[in-house]
């Protein structure tokens, strides 16, 4: 996570769209923390993504 607080939801949704446009997976860690902030400070944050070509 970044060191600025008002960095975290714009990293988390630009991270978390990565995932799906290229097809990676997330361990269980990854998604429990993505999970906390999503619940969180991060609720009204919208993740958009574009698949890859």
């Amino acid at each position: 996570m970044p060191p600025a607080p008002s960095a975290t939801c714009c990293y988390l949704a630009e991270w978390t769209a990565t995932k799906p446009r290229w097809g990676l997976s997330a361990d269980q860690a990854e998604i429990d923390t993505i999970n906390v902030y999503a619940g969180g400070p991060c609720e009204m944050t919208v993740v958009h993504y574009v698949p890859a070509a």
